[in-house]
């Protein structure tokens, strides 16, 4: 403990968010109190989204003046070099990452369960717990294909039309950030971080709802492909100096975090 008090204590929050209480938490004062206890050990606190400082602001988690904001990124620079494609029909959705309840995967596989006339190919990428779930709802429905693991993501998202996040919960969402970058129109869960990154890109729906996002995907299908060019492009130039904007963030917060 003397050692750790000789050094400055930074806590990158990305795991914790509103809608993983609302899903995962059964005693809301008991976990509020272990991250008072832990956020309390700390010099300061990084959110990753406006959505989860909110949200520490609200429920007292943290002191005021230890709490910073840092949108996530990553280094973008081959996503916005992905070529623009040629709208298509059948319009390709693509939905990728870990294969696990936080991710919702199966509540997209429900949703095209619903649709099973409308136009669409499916490409999924990603591996985890929940495949053999994943792939039993998929049973039957020929117009979605798995990809396994996705070691490129630039080659797999140039292959689609739109990307489909419908996680249940995510404290900001990078695969949001990579899909516009890429140029893709998003439809997303409008939870935590995401809600925040789709303004002009693409549709919001109520997370942990099939029959919303299926209704999405027929949304969207309708939607004029040049309409859909616009989403992608505007998309891309949302966070076309995102990494920049993140690199610079943090050499000012750790400048002003290690004179404080």
């Amino acid at each position: 403990m003397i050692k750790l008090y000789t050094k400055k204590v930074i806590i990158h929050e990305h795991h914790y968010s509103p809608g993983f209480e609302q899903r995962n938490v059964a005693d809301l004062g008991r976990f509020h109190a272990m991250l008072r206890f832990c956020y309390g050990l700390a010099d300061r606190v990084v959110a990753i989204s406006k959505a989860q400082q909110v949200w520490m602001q609200e429920n007292h988690l943290v002191a005021p003046q230890k709490l910073a904001l840092i949108n996530q990124c990553r280094h973008l620079d081959h996503l916005l070099k992905v070529p623009k494609k040629r709208i298509q029909k059948p319009l390709i959705l693509a939905a990728y990452g870990r294969f696990s309840k936080q991710k919702g995967l199966d509540i997209l596989l429900q949703a095209t369960q619903l649709i099973p006339d409308v136009n669409i190919q499916l490409n999924l990428g990603g591996y985890g717990e929940d495949e053999h779930l994943l792939k039993r709802l998929a049973q039957g429905q020929k117009n979605i294909k798995f990809w396994g693991e996705i070691l490129d993501i630039s080659a797999f998202l140039s292959t689609c039309d739109v990307v489909v996040i419908p996680s249940r919960w995510e404290p900001w969402g990078n695969v949001c950030v990579e899909a516009k970058a890429a140029g893709k129109p998003v439809i997303a869960s409008d939870i935590d971080g995401l809600s925040e990154q789709v303004q002009d890109c693409g549709f919001l729906f109520p997370p942990d709802n099939p029959e919303a996002l299926a209704e999405s995907i027929q949304a969207i299908v309708s939607v004029p492909d040049q309409h859909l060019e616009i989403w992608g492009n505007n998309g891309r130039e949302s966070v076309a100096t995102a990494w920049e904007r993140y690199v610079t963030c943090w050499e000012i917060f750790l400048k002003e975090a290690l004179i404080s």
